[in-house]
C-alpha cells in the first residue's frame, strides 16, 4: 500500500515545496517509484518539475489536478480526464508528476456545495495507487478545498515551519483543524513530523523560536534542519532536485531530512 504524505502549514514560505518536491525526487533516487501531486494553486512545485510551457500543453492536452478535484472537466470526447491521463512521467527519477493549475484559486466558490468535495482526490487517484510506493502531495498555505483533498487522501502529514514566529504559532491550531477534519471524514491520519525549514543566519530570535517548537512537540520534530539557501530556489528554477546541484552542504540537509521521513512512513 503506498504511503500518501501531505505537506502542510497554514502560513506560506515555509519551504513546503522545496520539502514536498525534494522529498519525492530523494524517494525516486532510493528505488521507490513516487508520485508528486501539486495541489496548491500557486503552482510552485509543477514549475519546479516542469517548464511553464509544457505545463501550458499538458494543461490543455491532457489536464491537471483542477479536473480531478471537478474543475475544467472537458475533453475532446466530452468526458472529465482519469489521473492516468494527467500524469506527467519521470519529472525526475523514478517520480511522476500531476500538475496543479491556477484554477485552483476558485474552487471553493465553485465546488462550494458539492456533494463529497472533500473526497474527488481520492476517488480519482484510487485507481493508480497500485503503482506507487510513496504519494507525495504539495499543499497550499490554508485548509481550504484542496488541503482538504489532500488530507483525506493521505495516509500521513509533515509541517515544514521556519523558525519564525508567525510560523510557529499556528502549529497548534493547524494540528487542532486537521484532527476536526479527520473526526468529520471518520479518517485515520498520521503525523509524521515537524520539519525546521529555511533557516536563516544565527540569530537569538530564531533559535529561541526553534528551541521553544522543539521543547513543545518533542519527538515529533525531526532532527534535520534545513538552512536557507540560494541552490533551492535556483534548482526549481531550472526544474532540477536539489539532487543535482553541487551544493553538498544542501544534499547533506536535504538527505538526512528525506532519510528521517521514510524511517517514520
Amino acid at each position: 500500500m503506498a504511503k500518501i504524505v501531505s505537506c502542510v502549514n497554514l502560513k506560506g514560505g515555509v519551504g513546503k515545496t522545496a520539502i514536498a518536491v525534494n522529498f519525492a525526487a530523494y524517494s525516486g533516487l532510493q528505488g521507490h517509484k513516487t508520485l508528486l501531486v501539486d495541489v496548491d494553486p500557486q503552482t510552485n512545485a509543477t514549475f519546479s518539475c516542469i517548464e511553464p510551457e509544457k505545463w501550458g500543453d499538458v494543461a490543455k492536452k491532457s489536464g491537471t489536478v483542477a479536473n480531478l478535484l471537478g474543475m475544467r472537466n472537458f475533453s475532446a470526447e466530452g468526458a472529465a480526464p482519469a489521473a492516468k491521463d494527467v500524469i506527467v512521467p519521470n519529472v525526475f527519477t523514478n517520480v511522476d508528476l500531476i500538475p496543479s493549475h491556477i484554477d485552483l484559486f476558485t474552487i471553493d466558490l465553485d465546488l462550494g456545495g458539492a456533494a463529497g468535495r472533500e473526497l474527488k482526490l481520492r476517488k480519482a487517484l484510487k485507481p493508480v495507487l497500485d503503482q506507487y510506493e510513496i504519494v507525495v502531495i504539495d499543499c497550499p498555505p490554508n485548509l481550504t478545498i484542496p488541503t482538504q483533498n489532500a488530507l483525506a487522501t493521505s495516509t500521513h502529514f509533515v509541517v515544514p515551519i521556519s523558525p519564525d514566529f508567525l510560523s510557529s504559532i499556528g502549529i497548534a491550531l493547524l494540528l487542532s483543524r486537521i484532527k476536526k477534519l479527520c473526526d468529520d471524514l471518520d479518517h485515520s491520519l498520521a503525523h509524521v513530523g515537524i520539519v525546521i525549514s529555511r533557516v536563516g543566519r544565527p540569530a537569538a530570535f530564531r533559535e529561541k523560536t526553534a528551541a521553544s517548537v522543539r521543547a513543545q512537540f518533542g519527538k515529533l520534530v525531526l532532527d534535520a534542519e534545513l538552512k536557507e539557501r540560494a541552490s533551492v530556489a535556483e534548482c526549481a528554477s531550472l526544474q532540477q532536485s536539489i539532487f543535482q546541484t553541487n551544493d553538498q552542504n544542501a544534499i547533506q540537509e536535504f538527505t538526512a531530512m528525506s532519510k528521517e521521513l521514510l524511517a517514520r512512513l
